[in-house]
């Protein structure tokens, strides 16, 4: 997806960086630092997850970076709700009444194990697509890539700042206890909950492919 031209905003002008020479490389360190910080971010499920959470102002920094995210006229096709201590019980019972409406048997247990999802990582958000709009042109696809790209600039800033993240979904995004909860539309969908915390307990580094599994060229024939 391309990026629109950016608009010059006067009242910006302070804060804008100079344009950079076209093939003028970043500093090395940047690039180490921008490699160290890909390569060294894991997923860190909530429930390794604790406090303290990120601050206020780490925070914004962490929305703040999903604006960054390649965006085809843009559109800004995702939105993101925080869910706070206080709306916690709320999202609870909205994964009870989910797991019911798939499962009218379910058992206390397993109610309970699904109300307790709402409690463990110090931040939670979640990610919702727009995926369809008065722009015809821009195809759900798109939005969705968009939206994975401001997901993992979210990730990596948190995981800049000394926390641990992870992305979990689920059967409860798509059921009808959650889409009221957080008033979503019928061109809306849910992604993922974004769950970002100090890292209580760590994990091995999992093995990743290597550039071959996944790269290969154009014959041209």
């Amino acid at each position: 997806m391309a990026d629109p031209e950016p608009m010059a905003d006067p009242a910006e002008a302070s804060v804008v960086a100079e344009p950079r020479a076209l093939g003028d490389p970043r500093p090395p360190e940047v690039v180490e630092l921008t490699h160290a910080l890909i390569h060294s971010r894991q997923t860190i499920l909530p429930k390794r997850l604790g406090e303290p959470g990120p601050d206020a102002a780490q925070t914004q920094q962490i929305l703040a970076a999903a604006a960054q995210a390649p965006d085809h006229h843009a559109l800004t096709p995702w939105r993101f709700v925080l869910v706070p201590a206080a709306a916690r019980p709320a999202l609870a019972e909205a994964f009870a009444d989910a797991l019911t409406e798939r499962d009218a048997e379910a058992t206390p247990e397993q109610l309970a194990q699904a109300r307790e999802k709402a409690f463990r990582a110090p931040l939670v958000l979640l990610a919702v697509a727009r995926l369809r709009d008065a722009d015809a042109e821009i195809e759900p696809h798109e939005r969705i890539v968009s939206a994975g790209c401001a997901v993992q600039n979210m990730l990596l800033m948190a995981h800049a700042q000394g926390f641990g993240g992870a992305l979990t979904s689920g059967k409860a995004l798509a059921s009808a206890p959650l889409r009221r909860l957080f008033a979503l539309t019928e061109d809306e969908q849910a992604l993922c909950f974004v769950n970002i915390g100090t890292v209580l307990k760590g994990k091995r580094a999992r093995v990743r492919p290597h550039v071959a599994d996944y790269v290969s060229a154009l014959s041209g024939r």
